[in-house]
């Protein structure tokens, strides 16, 4: 049995934009829908089952794509490429902070579009990673899901796995360089803060330790470690 295609939505209010990406996407192997707007692209995600990313400009008129983001990600976790003509840091933190899990600046090669679509595909297909506890907090790789003293904590794709990496390393140092290539799926550039961005949205969710105390502490010139005085056990 052949293997169904990738079902992706560019949402870009540039005809020619749109066209292109799909031109390329399409000779890539993957199922385009386009939509020109946060209102057109809604209407494709009530009416297309199983949409695997969302590629999203950010400057389009009417709602931007930062507002469409951040009402998406209240209901569902489709992973989300955002783009944008502007290149501003600023940007790309907003971007992150709102729940995407990349961000491109334009013009961008359609060979790095290609290639950050097939890393963030594969960071989210399923896998089953052993279940892990560290005092207050339990990730479920079956189902991931990570619960706080009990209660759900609501994680982006990247967030998950960024999580995962650093509890597998309870208590020891990942770099920075490893961490953008295991989650991230890219190699490490030293100008790209987008992992550092993620690291601060997973502080802001999960809180510090229970008791107190930082739950991700960052070592200078290094990389993150989650705090632990031992490493977690798996189940």
């Amino acid at each position: 049995m052949d293997k169904p295609l990738a079902k992706i939505l560019v949402v870009d209010d540039d005809d020619e934009i749109r066209s292109l990406l799909q031109v390329v996407l399409t000779r890539e192997g993957f199922d385009v829908q386009p939509a020109k707007d946060a209102a057109a692209a809604r209407k494709v995600l009530g009416t297309h089952n199983g949409i695997d990313l969302i590629i999203l400009d950010i400057m389009m008129p009417g709602e931007d794509g930062l507002s469409f983001c951040q009402g998406l990600r209240e209901t569902q976790d489709t992973p989300i490429l955002m783009v944008s003509a502007r290149s501003l840091s600023i940007d790309r933190s907003i971007g992150l902070e709102m729940g995407a899990d990349d961000y491109l600046p334009k013009p961008f090669d359609p060979a790095e579009l290609v290639a950050r679509i097939r890393a963030i595909l594969r960071r989210s297909a399923p896998h089953l990673p052993a279940a892990m506890a560290i005092g207050d907090l339990e990730l479920d790789g079956g189902t991931r899901t990570v619960r706080r003293s009990g209660e759900p904590v609501d994680l982006t794709t990247v967030e998950f796995d960024l999580l995962a990496a650093l509890m597998r390393a309870a208590g020891s140092t990942v770099s920075r360089e490893d961490l953008v290539r295991s989650v991230l799926g890219r190699d490490f550039s030293p100008f790209d803060r987008s992992i550092d961005t993620h690291v601060c949205n997973l502080r802001r969710k999960l809180g510090p330790l229970d008791g107190g105390g930082e739950r991700i502490k960052g070592v200078r010139g290094a990389g993150y470690l989650y705090a632990s005085p031992a490493r977690p056990g798996a189940r």
